[in-house]
């Protein structure tokens, strides 16, 4: 979803954005392929609760795309877009913290595997400086959260990594 909702990158929403674009349609044929084959292997009911979640998507990504292209115009379209990706990159980066607690309950990293966090860390960080440089709060304010969540990943992984 989130790489979906960045077509706030399209130069018809925000000029000069052609990077993040690129690299979220990218993102997004990635996660298509990824549901896809998911799809096909999984149980029946795994599928069921998959395919649920797939419409809810596209559904919001629907109501996102059809307000943004003919509701809107110029810098509404422009703040509408970024705050939708705002909100679904802090549900991204956050989606974690069911596990971090999990970690801390069980003093187990045995759910949180150290490369995710790593990558988590890498990816916010990355995409914070790059919203920075560009001066867009759209992008360094929700990928400065997720670098601070992938940070406190970390963290919790060198506390608890030798944790049996």
């Amino acid at each position: 979803m989130t790489s979906n909702i960045h077509r706030y990158g399209l130069p018809f929403v925000s000029p000069h954005n052609l990077l993040v674009s690129t690299v979220n349609g990218t993102g997004a044929v990635i996660e298509i392929i990824y549901v896809l084959i998911f799809i096909i292997f999984a149980p029946k009911k795994e599928k069921l609760k998959i395919f649920g979640l797939f419409t809810a998507v596209l559904s919001v990504f629907s109501i996102v795309v059809f307000v943004s292209l003919f509701a809107l115009h110029g810098t509404p379209r422009k703040v509408f877009c970024g705050f939708a990706a705002s909100i679904f990159s802090v549900i991204m980066y956050g989606s974690p913290l069911s596990i971090m607690r999990l970690v801390i309950k069980t003093k187990s990293v045995e759910f949180m595997p150290f490369f995710l966090s790593l990558f988590v860390f890498l990816c916010g960080t990355s995409w914070f400086i790059f919203g920075l440089l560009g001066r867009d709060p759209f992008i360094a304010v929700p990928n400065g959260l997720g670098s601070v969540l992938g940070a406190i990943q970390l963290i919790l992984y060198f506390i608890y990594r030798n944790n049996k």
